[in-house]
């Protein structure tokens, strides 16, 4: 029996693509991996995000200062601003990678999107800060 008869079927894949172990898209396994990493972390955030923000209900400035003034409170609504926008960047570039046919439309809105998530991660973040020192 040659070693050419005992390949179970044929791959669609280049030799150089077989050797490195990588799909057409060169990586989007490490996308999914770092999708489902940032789902399970708002999981486990999620819970206590809800109760954070159901203390918050009715309060003004003030009450939300002394709530968010805990460092426990403000790193657990920090983790999930970090989770969820990450989350949010990874999944919006795939869809534009996937969906964008255009190459320089395609790299203007990944550099776009990883703009936007950044201001929003970093605006939120710098949120969480100002009321959790009270100024």
């Amino acid at each position: 029996m040659s070693a050419e008869s005992s390949k179970s079927s044929p791959s669609m894949r280049t030799p150089l693509g077989r050797v490195r172990n990588l799909g057409s898209a060169h990586g989007g396994t490490s996308d999914f991996f770092r999708q489902r990493l940032t789902a399970i972390a708002m999981i486990l955030l999620f819970i206590p995000v809800i109760v954070v923000i159901l203390s918050l209900l009715g309060r003004n400035q003030a009450g939300a200062a002394q709530i968010l003034g805990s460092p426990l409170i403000a790193i657990i609504m920090i983790l999930f601003i970090i989770a969820s926008v990450w989350h949010m960047k990874i999944g919006m570039q795939v869809v534009l990678e996937d969906y964008v046919t255009d190459e320089k439309t395609k790299l203007a809105a990944i550099i776009a999107n990883n703009f936007f998530s950044a201001a929003v991660g970093l605006a939120s973040i710098y949120a969480i800060f100002k009321l959790s020192s009270g100024v």
